[in-house]
């Protein structure tokens, strides 16, 4: 059986923590996967990522930040992309994964959130011109990208629960690769990365597990099971 890490602090209020065991468990069961999930709080990840996370084939780092353990999360990151484990980001998870490669791929040595440092002068994450909470907006997919495949097409409509979002600045670095933009929204502000050369490496500020309680299954979270139990 393949296992999924949940990363995050587990709360059965908010919205996406609810949908994402219905919508893996959907996806199992559409696919006929042998597949499990495990909440993985970012407190009990302590120093040692690779040993905590040890027999998981998936990463998924959810909604729902700060997280109790900004560092913890941040290595669980590093540990799905340093050694090829598929993962996925959605919201907080799309967030963390920027600060994640900052530091590691683009020097930065403090990446900010500024949600958790409102003072930073340079923030990775910074707050959206327009809020996104509880917002639904259409999402156009970049032609070539594997995110665009995984739709089957270059139009959707996804939802939301955020007020941040990557920096302008920080997005410009996203043109020389190998982590590239997948998905932005109709003003043109990225909403989606994905990592090149890696197994299964995407990240959105969108909620695609939200589909679930629409009642559909969302192709991301497909592709993703898949990739985990294959």
């Amino acid at each position: 059986m393949a296992r999924i890490a949940l990363i995050g602090d587990h709360n059965p209020e908010v919205t996406a923590h609810r949908s994402i065991p219905l919508a893996l468990d959907r996806a199992a069961g559409d696919a006929g996967l042998d597949l499990d999930w495990d909440w993985v709080g970012t407190a009990t990840i302590g120093w040692n990522a690779p040993a905590r996370l040890a027999g998981y084939q998936g990463v998924w780092c959810v909604p729902a930040s700060p997280y109790a353990d900004t560092r913890a999360a941040l290595a669980a990151i590093r540990h799905a992309r340093e050694r090829g484990i598929p993962f996925l980001g959605t919201c907080g998870g799309f967030q963390h994964a920027m600060l994640e490669y900052a530091a590691a791929c683009w020097g930065v040595t403090e990446p900010a959130h500024a949600e958790v440092d409102p003072r930073a002068s340079d923030p990775v994450i910074t707050p959206l011109s327009c809020g996104l909470v509880e917002v639904t907006g259409e999402v156009r997919l970049v032609p070539g990208s594997r995110l665009a495949a995984i739709y089957g097409t270059l139009e959707a409509s996804e939802g939301y629960h955020c007020n941040y979002g990557l920096s302008p600045r920080y997005a410009e670095r996203l043109q020389s690769g190998p982590l590239r933009v997948s998905a932005r929204d109709e003003a043109g502000a990225v909403r989606a990365v994905e990592l090149d050369g890696h197994p299964f490496f995407i990240a959105t500020l969108f909620q695609p597990e939200r589909a679930i309680l629409a009642g559909w299954a969302h192709p991301l979270v497909a592709a993703f099971a898949r990739v985990v139990a294959n």
